[in-house]
């Protein structure tokens, strides 16, 4: 098994489709802010994205994440899907908005998807809008996530950003939500990736906070990690069989078990969701290199890694560091 300097594992391999969304989030990609999109020509094929799917298969990466952007504006995503489900990775899961979702559930499942993952910061129309940043409707979302619920994925799995002054309130109305479907809700204390967010320290509602607003409700069970790398705190409900998470990377950082390697959409190897740079694979990929050379890079690229921002933050704190931004290189 490929391991780093501070003998993490590679497992998990993350893959951006697209810099573009059809969202504009304030905590990814504002909308008061000017973006230039990276042109077509510049953005990896699907034969070169399957192809590193398979090398890295071969070094020991077991799941397979597609994200973006927004992942499903690209067009015929589930060709991809098909390409590397081909590959033999044993799971393959998509995160997305779920903006586009509906219709299109069911033909990523049969084409090898195994897990879909939708952003949901808000169960209420005029703030979803302003979240958003465009004129959209909170229903095709609600729509995505009950196709992708009709379409066989087993859980449907909701992401909820949380972000203090602005949607802590609606903590117990997702959960409740999301309960009532039988959809394994994740909170996310609001991270400060990228430079565009306008991300502070006083913005981010804790997972000790977030745990004690639905302490007030329910029952909750903490729950061990199934494997090590896993990125949430879970708890189980107590009077149900499903469970809750919270991925607190702010807060209780889980460097020391991060085993993802992030790729983003014009073929730049991150070693760190927090990066400032990235190792250039596309050149490589387009100069009739060898698989055997794929893996060379790969191999190097993480043999060398030593990341750990979240564990050292407070450290980095006020350095003005240069991050890479998250529609650049995914979640």
């Amino acid at each position: 098994m490929l391991k780093d300097r501070l003998g993490r594992p590679l497992k998990d391999l993350r893959i951006s489709v697209t810099d573009r969304c059809n969202f504009r989030c304030f905590f990814c990609m504002p909308s008061d802010r000017e973006i230039e999109f990276l042109p077509r020509s510049e953005i990896l094929t699907y034969e070169e994205i399957a192809r590193i799917v398979r090398v890295a298969r071969s070094l020991g990466v077991r799941k397979v994440r597609i994200t973006g952007g927004e992942p499903l504006v690209r067009a015929n995503l589930e060709r991809l899907i098909g390409m590397i489900a081909r590959t033999g990775v044993e799971d393959i899961a998509i995160t997305t908005n779920g903006y586009l979702l509906s219709g299109k559930a069911l033909t990523l499942r049969e084409a090898g998807l195994n897990r879909i993952t939708v952003s949901l910061p808000t169960l209420r129309e005029e703030r979803f809008r302003k979240i958003a940043g465009r004129e959209v409707s909170l229903g095709r979302v609600l729509e995505g996530i009950e196709e992708a619920v009709k379409a066989g994925f087993k859980p449907v799995k909701v992401n909820m950003v949380v972000v203090r002054g602005f949607n802590e309130d609606e903590i117990l109305d997702i959960a409740e939500f999301c309960r009532e479907r039988g959809l394994v809700l994740r909170f996310i204390e609001f991270m400060d990736v990228g430079t565009l967010n306008g991300w502070s320290l006083d913005k981010v509602f804790t997972a000790e906070e977030i745990l004690k607003v639905l302490r007030t409700r329910y029952t909750l069970e903490e729950v061990g990690k199934h494997d090590p790398s896993e990125t949430a705190l879970s708890y189980r409900y107590g009077d149900a069989d499903l469970t809750v998470g919270i991925i607190a990377s702010v807060t209780k950082p889980f460097c020391h078990s991060c085993s993802r390697l992030r790729i983003s959409a014009d073929g730049k190897v991150f070693t760190c969701l927090f990066s400032s740079e990235g190792f250039d694979l596309k050149r490589l990929l387009r100069s009739g290199c060898s698989d055997e050379e794929i893996a060379s890079f790969l191999k190097c690229v993480w043999s060398a890694r030593e990341d750990r921002y979240s564990e050292l933050r407070w450290d980095l704190m006020g350095r003005n560091l240069r991050k890479v931004e998250m529609f650049r290189v995914g979640g």
